[in-house]
């Protein structure tokens, strides 16, 4: 059976609202009113909710190949960390990208420690496997993210020849994408929870990176290449 099987909309329907709430600064009321209005009365923004905590993260999955990164632009990895509201409380978005600005992968913690910076810089180099281990991984001057690269090379995890730079001006590319992901999200509002947060977040992260072109390549010159791509991995599903 297919991961769209029972649902009382078309996949289609449900693609369209999962791409648009992740890719846009819409709300799920947002939604609600723009189905309405294209003729497709009867879908609450509850329905929205569960379709985005359901498919946001097989939208990552599913599209992750597209987005891989080709080695011979991802030597060089800004990373740094903003911050969210989850449940009242602000939480860290852990975020890597390449010096051409093309997404590597997030992480989302309730601290920021080294503890957490390893967790995330672990998760990134083991999802970035195809591409290869950086010549250089640039941060600010955080004392848990140096740390946390350190310990990472002494347990043989991260390579010894991987460089570590503390340029603060060179981190402003990945500052700028911060605040590109983050006016997406300040119409959505706080998330409740860190489980709802992380599942967002990886429809929101897949969305942005073929917004910024990464997969574009895959549909072959047609407009709009990341709503190509969404509906081309999920035409079996």
């Amino acid at each position: 059976m297919g991961i769209f099987s029972g649902r009382h909309f078309p996949r289609e329907v449900i693609l369209w609202a999962v791409r648009w709430y992740c890719r846009y600064g819409v709300s799920y009321r947002d939604l609600e009113e723009m189905m309405t209005s294209a003729g497709r009365a009867g879908r609450s923004h509850h329905d929205s909710h569960r379709w985005v905590q359901k498919y946001a993260p097989e939208l990552d999955k599913q599209t992750r190949w597209y987005r891989q990164v080709p080695d011979w632009q991802a030597s060089s990895w800004r990373v740094d960390e903003t911050y969210i509201r989850v449940g009242g409380t602000w939480c860290y978005l852990y975020r890597a990208i390449t010096a051409g600005g093309q997404t590597l992968d997030f992480y989302l913690s309730p601290k920021r420690n080294v503890a957490a910076a390893k967790r995330f810089l672990a998760k990134t180099l083991r999802s970035n496997t195809i591409t290869g281990s950086p010549r250089v991984i640039n941060t600010d001057k955080a004392p848990s993210l140096a740390r946390a690269i350190a310990e990472l090379k002494s347990e043989g995890i991260c390579p010894q020849t991987v460089e570590h730079r503390q340029v603060k001006y060179l981190n402003n590319v990945i500052e700028g994408d911060h605040g590109r992901l983050k006016r997406i999200l300040g119409p959505k509002g706080a998330f409740k929870n860190r489980t709802s947060a992380y599942r967002t977040l990886k429809g929101m992260e897949a969305m942005h990176s073929l917004r910024k072109g990464q997969g574009a390549m895959f549909a072959y010159g047609q407009p709009n290449p990341d709503a190509v791509i969404v509906s081309r991995v999920f035409e079996a599903a």
